[in-house]
């Protein structure tokens, strides 16, 4: 059986979508269809109902699909095993990383990396940390350098490089730059911009300012801190950002208190076979497993 047309089969149940699967695979839709129909004709029966621009699993869909994600993480496997055999450090290391940590954390290490190992192909993926997780949960990720979630999958190992302390901070001339020492709940009181609600970092800010019995009021919310310490910059509101962001363009508001951090590290699959490259690149990053 092709294991080319089991991807793009995957891809269409966990999409929905003959097109993003196509986009996530690098492939054209009539391409994704042509493998899909492949599959489909091999194997006798239908995979897929198609009703205008819906589409859903057939039974016989349903019953192949846990039997092909079993498939092709056991060829996956077989291949990073197989690469830690041969002795040299070579071949494609998938990784999925946040935006933040792929720019502020990872240069230095991955230019260390590349100069140790220039036989690996680098497959980086920039994407939310929550969705990187997922991605190494199901398989079509290895690694994801990324903001660790408080409460990881079960399938999930992690560990923490980098502690990131965060810091409440406004613009040079909000009312809260020049109030001293504003509390809590004059705090609460103006606008804020804060990451969105599906996001780690979100909830690491919200668990402390609830356990203050503080509410903020959100104006708008995005995943993107670059974008969010542009906004505090240009007055919209107050926000929590890493201490690394500071700069002259946003002031940091002394809140002991709440002491906010969250940690930034390396996740990978607890029951799938790490490469070559993979374990190369956990030891730059002083993991040892």
């Amino acid at each position: 059986m092709d294991t080319h047309a089991l991807s793009a089969f995957i891809e269409v149940a966990d999409t929905g979508s003959f097109s993003r699967a196509g986009e996530r695979l690098h492939l054209s839709q009539p391409a994704i269809s042509k493998r899909i129909a492949a599959l489909e004709d091999a194997l006798g029966q239908p995979l897929f109902d198609r009703v205008g621009r819906r589409i859903d699993l057939t039974d016989a869909g349903r019953t192949l699909l846990p039997h092909a994600r079993r498939v092709l993480a056991e060829l996956e496997d077989a291949r990073r095993a197989l690469s830690r055999l041969s002795g040299t450090v070579s071949g494609r290391l998938s990784i999925g990383t946040s935006h933040h940590i792929g720019l502020h954390r990872l240069p230095p290490v991955l230019r260390s990396y590349t100069q140790a190992y220039p036989d690996v192909d680098l497959d980086i993926h920039f994407m939310d940390s929550e969705d990187a997780c997922e991605e190494v949960a199901q398989g079509r990720l290895e690694l994801g350098i990324v903001t660790l979630p408080g409460e990881p999958p079960e399938v999930l190992r992690m560990h923490t490089v980098w502690r990131d302390p965060l810091s409440v901070v406004v613009a040079p001339g909000h009312p809260l730059a020049t109030s001293g020492s504003p509390s809590l709940r004059e705090l609460a009181a103006h606008p804020a911009v804060l990451p969105d609600a599906r996001t780690y970092t979100h909830r690491i800010v919200m668990r402390a300012l609830q356990a203050h019995g503080v509410a903020p009021r959100i104006r708008l919310s995005t995943n993107y801190l670059e974008t969010l310490k542009m906004l505090v910059a240009i007055g919209l509101g107050w926000s929590v950002l890493p201490r690394s962001m500071l700069d002259d363009s946003i002031v940091a508001l002394d809140r002991p208190e709440l002491a906010l951090s969250r940690d930034l590290g390396a996740v990978w699959h607890r029951g799938r076979t790490r490469s070559g490259p993979a374990q190369a690149l956990l030891g730059l990053l002083g993991v040892s497993v």
